[in-house]
């Protein structure tokens, strides 16, 4: 018995659950620390957590609430000091910011499949040695462990540059063969890594960090640059080599590379197999899940791999005496499941399925039974303790909070009075429609869109894939025949899917609500799923309709908001008032699959509600158009005013009175602001000889408060404005061509007069954005420069004009690139 009089079994059992509650507390507490301590404090805690529960588990006596609390603080204790320290230990290992842009010629293996595309190859590399390439006698600083590198094509429009850069180098040739497993050599030119960091966006320093990436860049094969040159083989990776070699079969024997791509991703894991549209028809029909290696599918083999063993297991007398076939069967199956886990890449919705697998598999052979919370926790625990950082993850979160919600609606137990088929059907659908329920505000935080044709789509695509393409595409690995009769399945099922997101209604967009909000949201889809009376289960709804009927915040009348999005190298401006929006330009393309559109404004107009009135393009150059074609599709009803001429292809998607040319006179008022374009003249049309010199220069003022939004104008246009007369006074100013040399001349700086400058540049971007000699020009006058490596997203009110709010400071993290 322990302390209290209680069983010692239970006050035991109740310790653990607090204990690793505490852990995975810990960690999370830990993970919102915006930079690091030494490691020595983290192994304090460690220390101090241990030592803690030690002294309580020798401990007798004592109210069994203290004792819970205790152990929750140990662990907790516990959870921080262990992900700090591997996290302060791995910072050690970060790229000294003197190995940036200088030409280093290293030696390493390839530590991953690479992933080829149309403008080159990316891969992994294991740093074995370095020197400087041009044979400096300077010391060469220490080198990240792990790199991440792009071999780009010079025939195919794209330039040498790492994954996140806007900047272009030169041109390089075409890549060579590269394999996992490959010693090379090669000429790299190496920068820390570095994302675009925006409210409710895609956090990729987090993602470099979690994937050991401590530098990126890009293979050096200019005229000047030895040659990049194959080693030798090793066996190192084997388990990559594998599945690049499985991959490259299925493109191989499967002509339809969309098809081939959902086929590699379903047995190797390599989501980058799968085409982008394919990847929007998926979300769209919320059967995204299905598309790579789920708890599903590792579930589905295990019990396979379980009924084969034990099948052979029955046919050896001398095995069945040595142990149980039941039991070797539930061995055997777990162990095969793990090895399919690590080789479809490992993924967290992998290890949970796998981390459950195995204390599942521990109690029964134990003979043990414990309640589901504890297995639950446990498994959490187990995945948190390993990688802490996949809490960051979208998928940890949905794949642990389904599982519980599972467990407490006890949807697994079929009703009273069913049995066979129908039972297990009814089954399927309430599992479905119970983690639809719970799942719905957890995808309005993550992903601030819902499925309206999920269940149906679920419905059809979770038994189609489950028992007919994952088979066909795992038996394909023994007989390749079968990854064609996989192709034809996934063909089939794509037509059905491509249909149901076709529907006016497929998704739902909602702005992201708060945490708080999203979680109560989930408790109130659980307990409307839960088996209790109408009533009590009723009471849910006060908890769900909150996020579904959520809506951003925006500026009182009179007042209106900026919100200039990291995009690197490029413009875009989100102006809102009381009751519009206003987008002025729309960032670079990056890429042959990519631009800004899609990568960050979407998201983020999607996460903020935002219905776009109007969408100004100030000239047309790229890197203000690059996300034009996207915005524009993702918001039909919004105007185009810009500079760009009627031929251009971007004027097709606005045809008529739609799309109107920008003149210098146009003006307008929204809610209390005036917004007026001061130029160009009509007549500078005729005579630009560069789409700088027609950029549309946008006013925006309440009275109070003036912003100034300018494009790449220069000095030419400058010189025009100021002659034009007063009125160009502002608070805030978008600096003019991104602080080129070119702009930003000490007569129109004199004449706008502003406190706050914004340049909206790309990190060590190829044209030194800003000029120092610009920026100097602003020092001069006491203005506050806030550019995009340094700042993230930029947000300014007109009603609190002194003050800036910088993504970068606001949502600092210890594992973002601190730019010197």
């Amino acid at each position: 018995m322990s302390g209290g009089g209680e069983p010692g079994t239970a006050a035991r059992g109740r310790n653990a659950f607090a204990a690793l509650a505490g852990s995975v507390l810990g960690a999370v507490l830990q993970l919102h620390q915006p930079r690091l301590w030494d490691e020595a404090g983290y192994a304090v805690l460690l220390a101090v957590g241990f030592a803690g529960l030690f002294a309580v588990a020798r401990a007798d006596g004592g109210a069994p609430r203290l004792r819970g609390l205790a152990v929750l603080f140990m662990g907790l204790c516990i959870g921080a000091g262990s992900a700090g320290w591997r996290a302060a230990v791995y910072a050690q290992d970060t790229l000294t910011p003197a190995l940036e842009g200088r030409d280093v010629q290293v030696v390493g293996v390839v530590a991953q499949m690479p992933q080829r595309g149309e403008g080159g190859t990316r891969f992994r590399l294991d740093v074995t040695s370095a020197r400087w390439a041009d044979r400096s006698t300077e010391p060469l600083p220490a080198m990240p462990p792990r790199i991440a590198l792009g071999w780009y094509a010079a025939n195919t429009g794209l330039w040498g540059r790492s994954a996140d850069e806007s900047g272009r180098a030169e041109p390089v040739a075409a890549p060579g063969p590269l394999h996992a497993g490959e010693r090379w050599r090669m000429t790299v030119r190496l920068k820390a890594p570095h994302g675009n960091l925006n409210p409710h966006g895609h956090d990729y320093e987090l993602w470099a960090w979690e994937q050991g990436v401590q530098a990126t860049g890009y293979v050096r094969n200019g005229a000047g640059d030895a040659a990049p040159e194959r080693v030798a083989d090793t066996w190192l990776h084997p388990v990559e080599r594998a599945r690049e070699s499985v991959r490259d079969a299925v493109f191989e024997r499967v002509a339809d590379r969309k098809l081939a791509g959902v086929i590699a991703a379903l047995v190797t894991g390599d989501q980058n197999a799968i085409d982008r549209a394919d990847w929007d028809v998926f979300r769209a029909t919320g059967v995204a899940h299905l598309m790579s290696i789920s708890g599903l599918h590792i579930t589905m083999f295990a019990w396979l791999a379980a009924l084969a063993v034990g099948t052979l297991w029955r046919r050896s007398v001398r095995l069945m005496l040595r142990w149980p076939a039941p039991h070797a069967a539930l061995a055997g199956g777990v162990l095969l499941a793990a090895l399919y886990a690590l080789f479809s890449g490992w993924g967290v919705p992998s290890q949970r399925t796998v981390w459950m697998l195995a204390v599942v598999a521990l109690l029964r052979l134990s003979g043990r039974r414990w309640p589901w919370p504890h297995v639950w926790l446990l498994v959490c625990a187990m995945v948190v303790m390993i990688d802490p950082w996949a809490l960051m993850q979208a998928g940890f979160w949905l794949s642990f909070v389904a599982v519980g919600v599972l467990f407490a609606t006890d949807s697994g137990a079929p009703r009273a009075g069913r049995t066979g088929a129908v039972a297990r059907l009814l089954q399927m659908f309430r599992e479905q429609w119970v983690v639809t329920l719970a799942l719905t505000p957890l995808g309005v935080l993550l992903f601030q869109q819902v499925s309206a044709v999920g269940l149906v789509a679920n419905a059809v695509a979770i038994p189609w894939v489950t028992l007919v393409v994952t088979p066909l595409a795992m038996l394909g690995v023994a007989v390749p025949a079968l990854w064609q009769l996989a192709a034809y399945a996934v063909q089939g099922l794509a037509l059905c899917l491509q249909w149901l997101a076709g529907l006016p209604f497929a998704t739902l967009s909602m702005p992201a609500p708060p945490l708080w909000m999203a979680v109560c949201g989930v408790a109130g889809g659980v307990l409307l799923a839960m088996r209790l009376p109408g009533s009590l289960r009723t009471l849910g709804l006060p908890l769900l309709l909150p996020v579904l009927l959520w809506q951003t915040p925006r500026p009182p009348v009179g007042e209106f908001e900026l919100l200039a999005a990291d995009i690197g190298q490029g413009n875009a401006v989100l102006v809102r008032t009381a009751r519009h929006s206003l987008l002025y330009d729309t960032g670079p393309r990056y890429n042959l699959e990519s631009d800004a559109g899609h990568r960050v404004l979407g998201p983020l107009l999607r996460a903020m509600g935002e219905r776009l009135d109007t969408v100004v393009l100030s000239h047309r150059d790229s890197d203000h158009t690059g996300g034009a074609q996207t915005v524009l599709t993702m918001q039909p009803q919004a105007v185009l005013l810009s500079s760009i001429e009627a031929t251009h292809p971007l004027q097709a998607l606005r045809p008529g009175d739609l799309s109107t040319r920008c003149e210098a006179g146009q003006h307008w008022h929204w809610d209390g602001v005036d917004f007026e374009i001061l130029h160009p003249l009509a007549a500078d049309y005729a005579t630009a000889t560069k789409p700088n010199a027609v950029s549309c220069v946008l006013r925006i003022a309440n009275g109070r408060a003036t912003a100034l939004l300018v494009g790449d104008i220069e000095r030419e246009q400058e010189a025009a404005l100021v002659a034009r007369g007063p009125g160009l006074q502002a608070d805030v100013l978008l600096a003019p061509h991104h602080g080129s040399k070119t702009s930003s001349s000490a007569a129109f700086l004199n004449a706008v007069k502003p406190r706050i400058a914004i340049a909206q540049v790309g990190y060590r971007n190829r044209f030194g954005h800003p000029a120092d000699e610009v920026l100097q020009r602003y020092r001069e006058r006491d203005i506050r420069v806030f550019d995009s490596p340094h700042c993230g997203a930029f947000r300014w009110s007109s009603a609190v004009p002194e003050q800036v709010i910088c993504q970068r400071e606001e949502g600092r993290r210890y594992w973002h690139h601190a730019v010197p």
